[in-house]
């Protein structure tokens, strides 16, 4: 994890004074990245400041950077951050430090920049968010040991978690095509699976979500060539919220032997802003702390900095917004609530172990922590969770009832890094409404 510095200053105030405001998802001490396009325009790189993006390319134009914040925002200024992330953490680092002191309002210059606002900063409210990379590969871990927990009681009631959960971080690969920014519509996939009446195709009945966070490689590693779990911070260039939406009837019908396929591909909504490994620095968090009896990592898995401060304190909600509360004017209502520092393995950890066989890792590639569910009820961070696999309704605060989504229902992930001493940060929306299923062919 990097190290805490002057950008991660409590007392540091931008001129852009609506990221001053209190409980602000981005203040000058987060600076997150990601890709937009206003109207007709190209699509291109920016960093959320306040309620507006400051554009990279207008402060390029601007002459407003030098040496390796230049060459970063040069990268990182186009349709999508590979470039700035092929990089490594040096040039990000800088970028962002030079981004800091830009936007400061102990800036010198502060008052010529405020001058150019109309030209550097872009209100959030008018743009589109795009994807922030061009992910190449999608892989999806199952990283708590809670959700794991869970999940195993109805299948090995006697041994809920495999033997193998305490030793390897679990993976598959998932579908890089259908990732899509949050806002998409999510379509209800039509899909095989066994129900009361037999074997059936038709749309899926049990339609969840999966409160997950995702990592996005940097420069990555050549072909062969393994990550130490000591260099395994440096290749994560930052974080994002990731719902990957689960047809839950499809994938217990078709995991075995070889696990989910059709029932994972359908849809993962990714949140549009990256908040980079830098921001999160004040928010480390130690490893998960094993119970007595527990295996210890391997040592490929095991290093001193990663059991210190591999871990990451963010708090996760996920809220529900029905049609029925959009027709009456209601706000969405909250589900749940868990926090990354509860996954068995870090960030680290996975990325190691992803590499450890030599496989390449590629700038953008995203990995998934899997469902970030925590030890206690209010902490299940999927429906299959909350509803015992669909055998328990639960209520929202307005009288609806659910087991799984419904069409129209909107799935909403919020999360925020919190930390005594600290200016907290937010992530942004991680959002997904979902419609019928196309109607098959006759």
């Amino acid at each position: 994890m990097p190290k805490v510095d002057a950008t991660h200053d409590p007392k540091l105030r931008s001129w852009v004074t609506e990221a001053n405001a209190d409980g602000a998802e981005f203040p000058i001490q987060n600076l997150p990245f990601g890709v937009f396009r206003q109207g007709t325009g190209p699509a291109r790189g920016g960093v959320a400041i306040g309620d507006h993006i400051f554009d990279l390319a207008a402060g390029l134009r601007a002459d407003l950077f030098s040496g390796d914040a230049k060459v970063a925002a040069e990268a990182a200024s186009g349709p999508s951050l590979n470039p700035l992330m092929a990089l490594g953490r040096r040039y990000s680092t800088e970028l962002r430090a030079g981004l800091s002191a830009l936007l400061s309002a102990d800036n010198p210059d502060q008052g010529r920049l405020a001058t150019m606002r109309g030209a550097l900063l872009v209100p959030m409210d008018t743009v589109e968010m795009l994807l922030p990379a061009s992910v190449g590969n999608f892989t999806d871990f199952m990283a708590s040991i809670y959700h794991t927990e869970r999940g195993g009681r109805v299948l090995r009631p006697d041994n809920p978690v495999p033997e193998n959960f305490r030793y390897v971080p679990i993976a598959y690969h998932s579908r890089a095509s259908s990732l899509r920014p949050s806002g998409e519509p999510v379509r209800r996939p039509n899909g095989q699976f066994k129900a009361q009446e037999g074997v059936v195709f038709g749309p899926c009945r049990q339609l969840d979500f999966e409160l997950e966070l995702g990592l996005f490689v940097g420069a990555g590693n050549a072909l062969g060539e393994p990550i130490g779990i000591d260099a395994a911070a440096a290749q994560i260039f930052g974080y994002c919220l990731v719902n990957d939406w689960s047809a839950r009837d499809i994938q217990r019908w078709e995991s075995l032997p070889l696990g989910p396929f059709l029932a994972k591909s359908v849809s993962t909504t990714v949140s549009p802003w990256v908040v980079t490994a830098e921001a999160l620095a004040p928010f480390a968090a130690p490893a998960f702390a094993r119970a007595p009896g527990e295996p210890a990592p391997l040592p490929y898995l095991t290093g001193a900095a990663d059991q210190a401060e591999g871990g990451v304190d963010i708090q996760m909600d996920v809220h529900l917004l029905t049609p029925q509360l959009r027709e009456e004017g209601m706000p969405a209502v909250w589900i749940t609530q868990t926090n990354a520092k509860h996954l068995y393995w870090t960030p680290g950890q996975l990325v190691t172990h992803h590499a450890s066989n030599g496989c390449n890792l590629l700038p953008g590639d995203l990995l998934a922590t899997g469902t970030v569910s925590g030890p206690t009820d209010e902490s299940r961070a999927c429906l299959a969770e909350i509803t015992e696999r669909g055998t328990k309704q639960f209520e929202l605060a307005n009288g609806e009832v659910r087991t799984f989504l419904e069409d129209g229902d909107e799935v909403i992930f919020t999360a925020r890094a919190e930390r005594d001493g600290f200016v907290s940060i937010g992530f942004g929306e991680c959002r997904g409404r979902v419609t019928p299923a196309v109607a098959w062919p006759a």
